[in-house]
């Protein structure tokens, strides 16, 4: 193949988020946006499963524009978070299971804001990237800053030397669009630079 065209389609993404609506409008309506670009693209939508907050806007968004939805959750968050008409929905055992299960089911990462379960979902794929476990693409999608914070307590940790070590380097793209993220995603898996322009790469390596 060659050089700069990924040999790796992407057909599949797991977005993670929250299972709360949360106090900005702008994240609802970008989850949309990031759904109905996922369906427009033939790529399935991995999620968390149920039906409520971000989670849901983005799963809805899939389906109302035809896309492909395939969720994992746990029995006793069903009653939680409610069952998605028309998502493929599977129901596992605990979390342990449904992160692996979505993991397994994904060709790439976003992650949009949430809360601690997705921070921890989203450091998770961090670190297997970081050990070499995967080379999946991991894609920030930054509304309003919301990632911020994260990103500066990243680059604090570089810079006392306790993520750089070893020569064990992750990309971190960092998107304000919804319609720059799956180019940065093409751009990483042909070895391309993951920038353009506004949308780069603030932490370069993890």
């Amino acid at each position: 193949m060659s050089k700069g065209i990924p040999e790796q389609k992407i057909n599949s993404i797991c977005v993670y988020c929250a299972s709360g609506d949360g106090s900005r409008d702008s994240a609802i309506t970008a989850a949309r946006a990031l759904g109905k670009i996922l369906a427009e693209n033939g790529i399935r939508l991995v999620y968390g499963g149920g039906s409520k907050g971000l989670m849901g806007f983005i799963a809805q968004s899939v389906l109302d524009n035809g896309g492909e939805v395939l969720g994992f959750i746990p029995e006793w968050l069903i009653v939680k978070e409610g069952r998605l008409e028309g998502a493929t929905q599977i129901s596992v055992k605990d979390m342990h299971e449904r992160k692996q299960r979505m993991f397994e089911a994904a060709d790439a990462f976003i992650a949009l804001p949430g809360g601690i379960g997705t921070l921890e979902e989203l450091v998770e794929q961090l670190t297997w990237k970081q050990l070499g476990r995967h080379k999946k693409p991991i894609v920030l999608f930054d509304i309003d800053g919301f990632w911020d914070p994260l990103l500066a307590l990243l680059d604090n940790m570089s810079e006392w030397k306790y993520i750089n070590y070893a020569g064990k380097y992750v990309d971190l793209p960092v998107a304000h669009h919804a319609d720059t993220i799956l180019g940065m995603m093409y751009n990483e898996l042909s070895g391309a630079s993951t920038g353009n322009g506004c949308d780069r790469v603030p932490i370069s390596a993890l």
